[in-house]
């Protein structure tokens, strides 16, 4: 399972991995959980794949509710309902 690695807003070091990912109106989005584990019980969020100098991969949250439902419901088709998507 791919790991992404994030800072969080206190400098922490923030791991998710990857479990799905998609794409919708030409952005690449990620569904990440906190836990290596796929049997474990984890939250999943979503990421969206931002670039801003083309070089580097930048994930942001995905925090537009319009966005989120839409891209949550894609990946609920792929993954099942069994996803507990968080916002």
């Amino acid at each position: 399972m791919e790991q992404i690695i994030m800072s969080g807003e206190a400098g922490e070091e923030l791991k998710f991995f990857v479990l799905e990912e998609t794409q919708l109106s030409g952005c690449k989005y990620l569904l990440v959980c906190d836990s290596e584990d796929e049997d474990a019980d984890s939250d999943a969020t979503i990421l969206k794949e931002v670039s801003e100098d083309n070089s580097d991969v930048v994930y942001e949250f995905v925090e537009d509710d319009v966005e989120f439902e839409a891209v949550a419901k894609l990946f609920e088709e792929l993954v099942g309902d069994e996803a507990d998507i968080d916002f």
